[in-house]
């Protein structure tokens, strides 16, 4: 129940708007306190007369009435809400969002509010997949925006497809839980390993690989965002966290990747292997930078400690999960990794696959499992595939729970 919290919705100019009456009566049905602000357009759609009848509260839709001065203070809306849930969120409002761009009183009170905030997009399908729309969202949810996704149906274009407007007893539920920790990792610790390890060569130069981290990042994400604690051990990234379950813990070589997931899997019920850790390091390291010269330089190369290896031995009845990037015989090669490491599943990554990988915002992944059983996705930007991949984690984590 949501009894006396305070909700702040905000109604954009879209079709779902019809559905906003809706997700009011379900707020104030739950015991919440109500108060409303619409986008000019959004008054298109649905009236202010509905919508304030529904909350027992004005509507708020600019600065200021026009007929007596009186202001209305995007701060205090901001203050007084414990949580602001945008629904439904239109392409155009979610642009300004990820943006900073504040041209009406709803805008200025996303930019003005301290209070957890929820998004509930609704656009055509062809809207919702654009790569501007995707990169807007990825944008928000960096900034610890919460998303309740869109769904597949029909549209009012006609289409069928991603977009329709979550059903408003789904958008009520997410604040439900929210509140009220009941999402479903809550009471679990989730490990999460993410980008790249620098193996130094001398003082400035080291061997490393193009991972950005994005994928293992946005697994963190997605776990602490379903109540779990997480810690992700990550190697250099120009990445940061911003939900408050999440650990973050920074390494830079391979050897102190190793140390740091051996001090933090004792106390897991699982952990996701997504770091692209060096396979060689340097076996001697110059202190200081070394200098050219007209012969070759060479480097001897030692072996790094196998951290999935290692946790695989130990993992008892934690859930172990590994990723595996390659460019041939890939399904023979995941499947040889997936049981050398003991993993419970194994996330393929096809080199050949274009738009998946290293330093892309969007992944086409292949799940196996011990069984060998196959599952293919198609390519979608990284933080859908996180779903996908946290998914199958809480369907091992069940029995456990």
């Amino acid at each position: 129940m949501l009894n006396g919290k305070h909700i702040l919705l905000g109604v954009t100019g879209s079709i779902a708007a019809y559905k906003a009456a809706n997700i009011v009566r379900l707020l104030v049905t739950q015991g919440a306190e109500v108060k409303i602000v619409m986008t000019p357009l959004a008054k298109q759609f649905i009236t202010p007369l509905t919508l304030a009848t529904l909350a027992k509260n004005p509507i708020y839709v600019d600065f200021f009435n026009p007929e007596n001065g009186e202001w209305n203070s995007h701060v205090s809306l901001g203050m007084w809400a414990d949580a602001y849930l945008i629904a439904p969120a239109t392409a155009n409002t979610i642009g300004k969002m990820a943006n900073g761009i504040a041209d009406n009183l709803l805008l200025t009170s996303y930019l003005s509010a301290k209070c957890p905030v929820f998004v509930a997009p609704a656009m055509d399908l062809d809207m919702f997949a654009h790569p501007a729309v995707q990169k807007n969202i990825e944008t928000l949810k960096s900034y610890g925006v919460h998303f309740i996704d869109a769904e597949d149906g029909e549209l009012a274009s006609g289409l069928v497809g991603k977009g329709r407007l979550a059903a408003p007893e789904k958008i009520v539920e997410n604040l439900d839980v929210f509140f009220n920790g009941q999402m479903s990792l809550t009471g679990k610790k989730v490990m999460v390993t993410a980008g790249p390890t620098y193996e130094k060569i001398d003082a400035v130069r080291f061997i490393g690989n193009y991972s950005s981290g994005k994928m293992g990042y946005a697994i963190a994400e997605e776990c602490a965002s379903r109540g779990a604690e997480v810690v992700l051990v990550s190697g250099p990234t120009s990445l940061n966290v911003h939900n408050c379950n999440i650990k973050l813990v920074r390494v830079n070589s391979a050897r102190e990747m190793y140390e740091a997931c051996n001090s933090e899997f004792p106390q897991c019920n699982a952990a996701v292997l997504s770091a692209a850790v060096a396979d060689f390091t340097p076996q001697n390291v110059s202190d200081t930078k070394i200098k050219r010269k007209d012969n070759n330089l060479e480097i001897t190369l030692k072996p790094t400690d196998d951290i999935a290896a290692t946790l695989g031995k130990q993992k008892g009845d934690r859930v172990l999960v590994g990723f595996a990037l390659e460019k041939e015989n890939e399904l023979e090669n995941a499947i040889g990794k997936l049981e050398r490491k003991n993993f419970d599943f194994i996330v393929l990554n096809s080199m050949n696959d274009k738009g998946a990988g290293f330093n892309h915002d969007t992944n086409k992944i292949t799940i196996i499992n011990r069984s060998k059983e196959v599952k293919n996705f198609d390519l979608k930007p990284k933080v859908m595939v996180a779903k996908d991949i946290v998914d199958e984690i809480e369907k091992l984590l069940k029995p456990l729970l």
